[in-house]
């Protein structure tokens, strides 16, 4: 089947005796009853499938589990409570028996960096940053640096740099490294980076999969062999996803293929729009057929869909300006977020990026003037109008 009709189907009507529910309920019990303990015991031992406790798994998790699942095309998922979770005990799971090094890109969200630096370095994790677009800069730094995993975004956030995802996983899986990518942006509507040798994939929940701005989850998948690594490590420290969230989120999957289509057909046109504005010197979008990664870009994403998400640059705007600017749309709105119905605004430098050092924005790109579009499902020229009167 399609991903647009796994979408809608996948993980719902599961036997519950003579009934079958259409779409999958909320199960709220913390704990299963059985009517003989030797069930429970080998449910507990895993040698039957069934459900104990919450913390080890749920039905609505586990329906939404399987459609994540379908759509990366995964052996299996875990639902976590936010996407920085997922990350997080990802890379728990893949530094346990390996070297607590990380290799990851320069270009990276804000609070992975936080992430790594704030949260695991205390703990004994290394961190070293390459420019995963520069395959032989990756190539030495894993060579020099062993690192235990890499970590890459499909699309770096915010200026939407694209690496080679099929060469850096086999230049990692030579060194016994495993691939972690947050494939947040993109989508596996758009590309599924499994296929092209990820190990692991996380998302943020929160954005395009649910849609809707209500739901804060997350989600890790990957092969069968890794994914009993991941539950067991689940079990003991807790990270999963409440039932009702679950079920949000499985609601707003079944929409995704057709918000995303729109999302990236919207953006495509703002994008071609702000590089005809005077005020707008530079414009990230991945359509550019100058887009420095244009070779990776074609080799990953799918149909003629991009994303949605765009970022450029307006001349010779300080922060205070870049405020200004915003303050003044009235459609679009400023919030810390994206993928969204709505389409929404946001300043790297004080928001996503916000404590990221200086010196390292200004490294990977990130000017105070750049500011990041969110592209929601609006009428495009809605979207437009509103950019033209805040622009002037």
């Amino acid at each position: 089947m399609k991903l647009q009709t796994r979408a809608v189907h996948a993980g719902d009507r599961k036997a519950t005796g003579q009934h079958v529910p259409v779409t999958t309920p909320i199960h709220t019990a913390a704990s299963y009853f059985y009517p003989q303990s030797e069930m429970l015991d080998k449910i507990f031992g895993h040698e039957e499938h069934g459900y104990a406790y919450a913390r080890y798994d749920n039905p609505t998790n586990a329906a939404l589990e399987q459609l994540l699942a379908s759509l990366e095309g995964a052996d299996g998922a875990l639902a976590t409570a936010s996407g920085m979770v997922a990350l997080q005990a990802t890379l728990m799971t893949c530094l346990a028996e390996r070297r607590k090094r990380v290799l990851c890109a320069e270009a990276l969200y804000g609070a992975t960096v936080k992430l790594l630096m704030n949260v695991l370095e205390p703990y004994g994790v290394e961190t070293h940053f390459v420019d995963l677009c520069d395959l032989d800069a990756v190539a030495a730094a894993i060579a020099e640096f062993q690192p235990g995993c890499v970590l890459m975004e499909t699309v770096s956030n915010p200026l939407l740099r694209v690496g080679n995802l099929s060469r850096i996983a086999e230049l990692a899986k030579a060194a016994n490294a495993p691939v972690i990518v947050d494939n947040t942006f993109a989508t596996p509507l758009l590309a599924r980076p499994l296929e092209h040798g990820a190990s692991y994939v996380v998302h943020s929940l929160t954005k395009y999969l649910s849609g809707h701005g209500d739901v804060l989850g997350g989600a890790i998948l990957c092969s069968g062999d890794k994914l009993e690594e991941v539950r067991a490590m689940s079990r003991v420290v807790g990270p999963v996803l409440g039932p009702f969230e679950s079920y949000l989120s499985m609601r707003g999957i079944k929409t995704f293929p057709l918000r995303m289509e729109r999302q990236c057909r919207n953006a495509q046109q703002v994008a071609a729009w702000l590089r005809t504005h005077p005020r707008v010197t530079r414009v990230f979008y991945l359509d550019d057929p100058q887009h420095p990664d244009r070779a990776n870009v074609d080799a990953l994403f799918r149909d003629g869909l991009y994303g949605a998400m765009v970022s450029f640059e307006v001349e010779g705007l300080d922060k205070a300006g870049v405020f200004t600017l915003m303050d003044r749309l009235q459609l679009v709105v400023r919030a810390t977020s994206l993928g969204d119905v709505h389409t929404m605004v946001l300043h790297p430098w004080t928001a996503s990026h916000r404590d990221v050092s200086p010196r390292h924005k200004q490294r990977t790109g990130i000017r105070q003037n750049l500011l990041r579009l969110s592209v929601g499902i609006e009428d495009a020229e809605d979207i437009l109008a509103d950019l033209a009167q805040a622009l002037g």
